[in-house]
């Protein structure tokens, strides 16, 4: 394994743009998986990416598919990696109650396909699956690597199938593959539906005159948020275990969203009960209260602790929004 080459789902992610970042940094040679669009969608990796036709490029993009197994499979042999990021997934929890099949067959089933090819290539692979907060849903906080699963939404229960096949492929064949069970992380990169990047970019837009208000559901949910760019080298340092296993990955402290709002207003130099309301159709179906990790065992085992702290990030994201 003197030559790394890492396969990463989801590369054009905010989670995916930042490891292969990483990656990058420390001499890997990068395979990113990508999904056909008629128009580009790889803006979080452009100021990284190579031309193929360099004469030695380190990053190199692949189309395909997580609900293509067949294809998936190829490409893993093709590549021949040495570890494998899985970190593509239908990721709104929100819109996993609208497309709940579809978000079954990427987050779960897409997630076997990668083990059964891992299975099928016979690759000496250690292999990376995010797994979420979401999963404990209705339990309380803190939650660590003992805690309960109680999933409360299609997303969290299609992570919860692929969380238990990751362990079982671990268990049954062998194969080095760790869950990393990360709690909320955000960053400039976060995808814009997203509660916390809503809300810096709305703040952004009323600073300059753009927006006039901003609509929210449940502001009293309760989130532990940290730093997208610190917590990739988290998944990196899981696999460069000797033996495989689950993490926690959390700054320990929560927040509500609208200790969040109220931040991020300020920051700009606004008060932001005169921008933000409430609508009703943004509240979840089944609400997950509280999500407080406790990353004990990711400080003993790898040495990872978070840095930035939640209004910290808040600031941060308002901003790269600016």
């Amino acid at each position: 394994m003197s030559k790394k080459v890492a396969f990463i789902t989801g590369v054009t992610g905010q989670d995916g743009s930042y490891l292969a970042e990483l990656l990058l940094s420390k001499g890997y040679e990068v395979h990113g998986l990508i999904r056909r669009a008629s128009t580009f969608n790889t803006s979080r990796i452009d100021h990284i990416y190579e031309d193929p036709h360099d004469p030695n490029p380190k990053l190199y993009l692949h189309y395909g598919d997580l609900t293509d197994g067949v294809g998936l499979t190829n490409l893993i042999r093709e590549i021949q990696p040495t570890e494998i990021y899985n970190l593509a997934a239908q990721s709104h929890v929100m819109v996993s109650f609208t497309m709940p099949q579809y978000t079954a067959q990427v987050d779960a089933v897409g997630s076997v396909a990668i083990l059964e090819a891992i299975r099928a290539t016979k690759r000496d692979v250690r292999f990376y699956q995010a797994s979420t907060s979401e999963l404990f849903g209705s339990t309380p906080p803190p939650q660590n690597e003992v805690s309960p699963f109680r999933p409360r939404s299609p997303y969290a229960a299609a992570k919860l199938m692929a969380y238990w096949s990751t362990v079982n492929y671990r268990e049954a064949f062998g194969i080095h593959a760790t869950n990393g069970i990360l709690f909320n992380h955000e960053s400039p990169r976060r995808g814009e539906t997203f509660v916390t990047r809503k809300i810096t970019r709305a703040v952004a837009a009323i600073k300059n005159g753009k927006q006039k208000k901003l609509f929210l559901g449940n502001l009293d949910a309760i989130r532990d948020w940290g730093y997208a760019k610190e917590y990739v080298e988290s998944m990196w340092l899981m696999l460069q275990q000797d033996e495989p296993s689950d993490y926690v990955v959390a700054t320990g402290v929560g927040a509500t969203v609208k200790d969040f709002v109220q931040v991020a207003f300020e920051h700009a130099g606004l008060d932001w009960k005169e921008f933000v309301e409430i609508d009703k159709k943004y509240e979840r179906p089944t609400e997950v209260d509280a999500l407080i990790g406790d990353a004990s065992k990711a400080y003993s085992a790898l040495g990872w602790k978070a840095k930035t702290t939640w209004d910290d990030l808040a600031r941060l994201m308002v901003d790269a929004d600016l």
